[in-house]
């Protein structure tokens, strides 16, 4: 019965997230999903993206969590048009839904934004398994958090268009080791690109912003 729920839960949600495809696609807005776990550093890397990227591209933000408005505060200061998803009262969901994007996307308005990004609740599990009608996805892993994160959490990194390795700026102090980690995010994603940096300092910046660009 509990296999049987959850299907139904997936399958009213693929249709949904098929008909945002289909408003983005009308708007010419490329929708690009950003997920990671707690304290990845998402946020920040956001923050430095938007200042590279505007004021040549609209950018707008869609940003999820099951309470506060703190990165939704932080990436409003970048001059982006922002909105916030909250879902204690959806009672506390740990991913955001193709309904709800909708709500959101509405409410923020699309009709003037080149990009769409939503900066997904921070779990490596349960925004893996719900499409929100995105264009891409991209994973954040933080050299704080474990080389064998792709390989105990692999759909994330199997459903991801591309990765981001962020806190680089870290590895002379932790005993962590950057090949492993990339090697494993290959292993189970092989070809996916993978970008090395700082959202601290803007190490590395450079080829995830051409990516990026690239992809619009």
């Amino acid at each position: 019965m509990e296999i049987k729920i959850r299907k139904n839960i997936l399958e009213k949600n693929l249709t949904e997230a098929e008909k945002n495809r289909h408003f983005f696609r009308e708007k010419n807005l490329f929708v690009l999903n950003m997920m990671s776990s707690p304290g990845s550093g998402k946020t920040q890397t956001l923050c430095r993206t938007l200042e590279q990227l505007m004021p040549d591209i609209q950018v707008g933000v869609i940003v999820g969590d099951i309470c506060t408005t703190n990165d939704a505060d932080r990436l409003a200061e970048t001059g982006a048009k922002v909105t916030q998803i909250n879902t204690d009262q959806f009672g506390g969901d740990c991913h955001l839904s193709a309904p709800m994007i909708d709500t959101a996307a509405r409410k923020l308005g699309c009709d003037d934004l080149d990009l769409l990004i939503v900066e997904n609740i921070g779990n490596l599990v349960c925004p893996a398994e719900f499409d929100i009608g995105e264009n891409a996805r991209v994973v954040v892993l933080s050299v704080t958090e474990g080389e064998d994160k792709p390989l105990k959490y692999p759909l994330m990194f199997q459903v991801s268009d591309a990765a981001i390795l962020n806190k680089v700026d870290l590895l002379p102090y932790l005993d962590f080791d950057a090949p492993l980690a990339v090697e494993n995010m290959k292993k189970v994603h092989p070809g996916m690109p993978v970008f090395e940096l700082s959202a601290k300092t803007g190490q590395g910046f450079d080829p995830w912003l051409t990516w990026l660009r690239q992809q619009l």
